[in-house]
C-alpha cells in the first residue's frame, strides 16, 4: 500500500531539497524527503563544496608550512603531507555534517525514504504519485501519494565523447577529490571555478598541472580586472594555462596519457597521467519520468519554472541546478525556503541579482553584482573605488597581502552596483557587500560605517572611500 497524506515530497537531498524540506516542515507541512543516496546533502556535500574545500585547507597549510613561514620565523625540517590521512579527514568532516543534515530531518519529522524517486502520474483527485525503486528491491517500487512534488535532484558532470570518463585516468571532479597519489601531471579540460579549484589543490601538493581552455581566458563572467590578477597569480604559482586550445587526440601509453593539444593554430603533444575533464554541469533528470508528467524543459535541458518555481505540471516543482541561473548551492538552498514559503502563501523572493561567487583559489575569488564590462555594455555611469590588501594593516601581518577590492558605483547616487574581491578570506568579506547592495545601500554607507582596526575588512572601507575620491591610506 502507498504512504499518502503527504502534503509535499521532495525528490532530492542536497542543498536545495533538504532546505526545502525542513522549511516546509517548519510551516506546518507532512513531508517526505526521496534520496538515492545513503547519505543525505548531495553532489554538494558528498563530492563536491565540502570535500573539495576540506582538501583545499589541507593543501593550502602544507603550501604555508613550506613555502610561507619562515619571513615569520618558523622554519620546519623533514615536512612532508600525508595524502591518505588528508584523505580521511576530508571524509571526517564530510560524515559530521552529513550526520547532521540527518538529525535535522529527523528532528523536523520528515520521513525519509530511500531509492531514487520518479514521477508516477496524477490520481484523479489531482494527488502525485512517486515510485521509489531501492538497491534492495528494484523490480517493486514503494509508491508514496502527495499534494505536491519538489523535484531537487541536482546535476552531474559533462562528459567528452571522445573521451569519456573511465574512473582512473579520465576522471570527473568526484574521482579528483579522491586521488590516493599525487598526480605528475594532471591535464584538467576548462578553466571554470572547479578546474581553477582542483589545479589548484594538486598544484599546491606537487603535481604538474595544465589546463586548457577553449576560450581566450577563464572566468568570462568575473570582472576582468580580477579575472586578469588571478591569471597571474595561478601562473606565478606554477599552474600553466593554454587558451583558445582543445584536445585533438589522445593515445593511452604505459601508465600515462599522450595527448594531442591545438592551441592558438599550433600542435602540441602533451604526456600527463590524469585527465580531469570540468566543462560544466548538467541537469539531473534522467530518470524522472518528466516527459510523461509533461514538464517541459528549455533548450538546455533544464525544467521551465514559474514565480512560484510551479513547472508547466500543475502540482510539479523545481529548484536548483534544475531549473536556470548558476549551479551554486547557495541559490539552491534560498530557491528550497522560498518555494516552500510560497506554497504556504507567503510573498517571498529570490533576489538572484545578489547571489555572490566564490571561487576558492589562493587567494580567492568573489563579487556580487555587476562587472565594470556590464555596466559598460548598459552604458550605466559608475565610478570605481579600488584598495589594495597590501595597504591593510592586518593583510600585513598575515603575510597574506596579495589582491584588491574593487567597489562599483552609481556615478550619481553612489548606490552600489557590484563589489569584486581578489584576496586572502574574499569568500567571508563578500557577505558585507552582499548586505550593502541586497538594501540598495551606496558606497557612503560602508564609507561612514565602523569596520575594526586591523581587520581585512577595512579594505572595503577604503575602497569606498577610494570611490570618493577619500581613502585615507592609499
Amino acid at each position: 500500500m502507498p504512504d499518502d497524506n503527504f502534503d509535499l515530497i521532495v525528490i532530492g537531498a542536497g542543498p536545495g531539497g533538504y532546505t526545502a524540506a525542513i522549511r516546509a516542515s517548519q510551516l506546518g507541512m507532512k513531508v517526505a524527503l526521496v534520496e538515492k543516496r545513503n547519505t543525505l546533502g548531495g553532489v554538494c556535500l558528498n563530492e563536491g563544496c565540502i570535500p573539495s574545500k576540506a582538501l583545499l585547507d589541507s593543501s593550502e597549510l602544507f603550501a604555508l608550512a613550506r613555502d610561507g613561514y619562515a619571513h615569520h620565523g618558523i622554519t620546519f625540517e623533514g615536512l612532508k603531507f600525508d595524502l591518505a590521512q588528508m584523505m580521511a579527514r576530508k571524509e571526517e568532516v564530510v560524515n559530521k555534517l552529513a550526520e547532521g543534515i540527518a538529525y535535522l530531518i529527523k528532528r523536523n519529522r520528515i520521513q525519509r525514504f530511500q531509492g531514487s524517486g520518479k514521477l508516477a502520474g496524477a490520481r484523479r483527485d489531482g494527488l502525485q504519485v512517486v515510485s521509489v525503486t531501492s538497491a534492495d528491491s528494484p523490480a517493486i517500487p514503494h509508491l508514496i501519494i502527495g499534494k505536491r512534488v519538489l523535484l531537487a535532484t541536482g546535476c552531474h558532470p559533462v562528459e567528452l565523447p571522445q573521451l569519456p570518463f573511465d574512473g582512473e585516468q579520465v576522471v570527473s571532479s568526484r574521482e579528483a577529490l579522491s586521488f590516493s597519489k599525487v598526480p605528475k601531471h594532471l591535464l584538467i579540460i576548462g578553466a571554470g571555478y572547479i578546474g581553477l579549484e582542483l589545479g589548484s589543490l594538486w598544484n599546491r601538493l606537487g603535481a604538474k598541472v595544465t589546463i586548457v581552455e577553449t576560450l581566450p581566458t577563464f572566468l568570462p563572467h568575473a570582472d576582468g580586472q580580477v579575472a586578469e590578477a588571478l591569471l597571474r597569480s595561478l601562473t606565478r604559482q606554477g599552474i600553466r594555462f593554454l587558451f583558445d586550445a582543445k584536445v585533438v587526440s589522445t593515445e593511452p601509453t604505459q601508465g600515462s596519457i599522450k595527448v594531442g593539444i591545438e592551441a592558438a593554430g599550433t600542435s602540441k603533444e602533451l604526456q600527463c597521467d590524469r585527465i580531469l575533464v570540468s566543462i560544466g554541469r548538467i541537469p539531473e533528470t534522467e530518470g524522472l519520468g518528466l516527459s510523461e508528467a509533461g514538464v517541459r524543459l528549455d533548450g538546455k535541458g533544464r525544467a521551465a519554472v514559474d514565480e512560484d518555481f510551479q513547472t508547466s505540471t500543475p502540482g510539479i516543482f523545481a529548484i536548483g541546478d534544475l531549473i536556470a541561473g548558476p549551479l551554486l548551492a547557495h541559490k539552491a538552498m534560498e530557491e528550497g525556503v522560498v518555494c516552500a514559503e510560497r506554497m504556504a502563501g507567503q510573498a517571498s523572493l529570490v533576489e538572484y541579482d545578489f547571489i555572490p561567487s566564490v571561487t576558492y583559489t589562493m587567494p580567492e575569488v568573489a563579487s556580487v553584482g555587476k562587472t565594470e564590462e556590464q555596466l559598460k555594455e548598459y552604458t550605466i555611469p559608475y565610478v570605481i573605488g579600488r584598495f589594495s590588501f597590501s595597504a591593510n594593516g592586518r593583510a600585513r601581518c598575515m603575510d597574506d597581502a596579495e589582491g584588491f577590492v574593487k567597489i562599483l558605483a552609481h556615478k550619481d547616487t553612489g548606490k552600489v552596483l557590484g563589489v569584486h574581491i581578489f584576496g586572502p578570506h574574499a569568500s567571508e568579506l563578500i557577505s558585507e557587500a552582499v548586505t550593502v547592495i541586497t538594501y540598495g545601500g551606496s558606497a557612503e554607507d560602508i564609507a561612514l560605517t565602523f569596520h575594526a582596526h586591523p581587520t581585512l575588512s577595512e579594505v572595503l572601507k577604503e575602497a569606498a572611500l577610494d570611490s570618493q575620491h577619500r581613502a585615507i591610506h592609499a
